[in-house]
């Protein structure tokens, strides 16, 4: 068995596009997507510039986190140790993107499945070199085995050359030689205002933007930042229907804590506030839910792979799952509700109560695989998450009480004001601790750059939402009481307030460049 990986001698290219060029031809890769791309970096100010040139591509990591997180194991890896993919498994759902910190995966645009270098394994199996290597004029792309201590990678990648982003502990199997350090740190250059050579800038040209700079302006080796001259585009993957998704299974989740609680605060002979209506609730959002996740799919005909070509390794399974053992506890608190079976719902209090928190909170591991955004992936999240779905909880059960009598008004007042009181303090806490360079970035944009829109939204729903409901819970009936008019608008805007951050939040992960 052999561990093949390439050697890139950066000090040799001279930027020709041939390894693209052939790649592309090879291939049949679509415009606007790349396989194999070059980047050009310029160091110095001038007259005395410098320009470099790398080839940026999949590592083919040793510890490969797109693997770890494809539901379907469309991502796989051959006996020769490269990672490849297969077309037939993939169901679109993009996550290996975000595990990737290398930008190394791509969509295709024609097939709607997730694409990559794959080293020509089909050239490979047959003796034959990657397209890129053959074409190289001046063998700057070279391949070797790294299992032979003889060959030229091995002894390059024991201590002779470099590596991207090796602090994410991937074990990449491209090695650079006479490479500048500002070419594989994508947060040592940056694109500069007024453009870059070839190529007009779009947004899907990642770049520090000054905001971040501002927030995080000093180079990890103490260099002045380096211009980028030339890059490809990799627009952000997940949008508005993940940051909904998370939304609704958070209101749903909160709805049968709520429940749970009242059943053990005694309620549980209310027939329509704690039996009927809450499962019926929980289960439209949880269909919502259902729904968002299909519908981001780029192959949504082909979700039911994830129970059927399940990757046990992804928390893209693990909580398909746990969503589904979920609605299974709906349906028998529904049925027992309807049947007279009281009893019942104090034996499934406990384990609802749990599924509602995994539901709530099972994002958290799976935005942790996501290795190439380092936002996600601070420890705050679980909490957080099970923070919004007590929060939504309360709100979703203060807007039923405008058409039933809920009991034990207080403790639903309570728990929403808990909520509310832990979530903004969990993300204040996220937002003033000391992170890493890439996390003070995408915390930069969520507060001051792109996402400070959806920012202040949220700070101006919460505070409103804080005010009131303490002013409720402290001072009297304003949110219970029917006649009250602010009633309706507290959890309407804590609700809001939740999508809002939920939405910055999430392309705000996804805003420092990769690559």
């Amino acid at each position: 068995m052999t561990r093949l990986g390439f050697v890139l001698d950066s000090g040799s290219c001279i930027g020709c596009h041939a390894c693209t060029v052939a790649c592309k031809s090879e291939h049949d890769v679509p415009l606007g997507v790349n396989r194999t791309w070059l980047k050009y970096v310029e160091t110095g100010t001038h007259p005395d510039t410098e320009r470099h040139f790398s080839v940026m591509r999949c590592n083919h990591c040793d510890d490969a986190p797109c693997m770890t997180i494809c539901p379907t194991s469309a991502l796989f890896r051959s006996d020769n140790g490269v990672v490849d993919f297969n077309d037939d498994n993939c169901i679109g759902c993009k996550a290996c993107m975000n595990a990737c910190p290398y930008d190394a995966i791509y969509l295709n645009p024609q097939t709607k499945t997730a694409h990559k270098c794959n080293f020509c394994n089909h050239r490979v199996e047959d003796g034959l070199e990657p397209s890129c290597v053959v074409v190289c004029p001046t063998q700057a792309i070279r391949v070797g085995d790294l299992d032979d201590p003889s060959s030229e990678i091995s002894r390059l990648h024991a201590g002779g050359g470099m590596v991207r982003s090796p602090e994410q502990n991937t074990r990449p199997k491209v090695v650079y030689t006479g490479v500048s350090s500002a070419s594989l740190d994508p947060l040592a250059s940056a694109i500069a205002g007024d453009g870059m050579i070839w190529a007009d800038t779009t947004p899907a040209h990642s770049t520090p933007t000054s905001v971040a700079l501002t927030a995080a302006p000093v180079r990890d080796d103490g260099q002045d930042m380096a211009r980028t001259t030339y890059t490809t585009q990799h627009p952000p993957t997940w949008g508005s229907m993940v940051s909904g998704y998370l939304v609704t299974k958070a209101i749903a989740a909160g709805v049968m804590l709520m429940a749970a609680l009242l059943v053990l605060l005694g309620h549980g002979d209310d027939r329509m506030a704690v039996g009927v209506v809450p499962p019926v609730v929980a289960g439209v959002f949880l269909a919502l839910t259902g729904v968002l996740l299909v519908g981001d799919l780029k192959q949504p005909k082909r979700f039911v792979y994830l129970f059927t070509r399940g990757n046990r390794t992804s928390w893209l399974v693990k909580g398909a799952w746990v969503l589904g053992a979920f609605a299974a506890c709906l349906a028998a608190w529904w049925i027992a509700s309807l049947t007279g079976a009281g009893g019942a719902l104090a034996a499934l209090a406990v384990p609802t109560a749990l599924l509602a928190l995994g539901t709530a909170g099972y994002t958290a591991f799976l935005f942790s695989q996501c290795e190439g955004r380092d936002l996600w992936q601070e420890p705050l999240l679980l909490p957080v998450l099970v923070s919004q779905a007590v929060m939504a909880g309360g709100a979703t059960y203060s807007l039923l009480d405008l058409f039933l009598d809920v009991p034990s008004h207080g403790a639903i007042k309570w728990a929403f004001l808990a909520g509310l009181v832990a979530n903004t303090g969990l993300v204040a806490a996220e937002l003033t601790s000391v992170h890493s360079r890439h996390v003070t970035m995408a915390l930069a944009e969520l507060r001051w750059g792109g996402q400070r829109k959806r920012y202040r939204e949220f700070v101006f729903c919460t505070a409103f939402s804080l005010v009131f409901l303490g002013l409720d819970v402290v001072f009297g009936e304003i949110v219970f009481d029917w006649s009250g008019p602010v009633q309706p608008l507290v959890p309407l805007a804590a609700l809001y307030g939740l999508f809002a951050y939920e939405d910055a939040y999430v392309r705000a992960g996804q805003s420092v460049p990769l690559s």
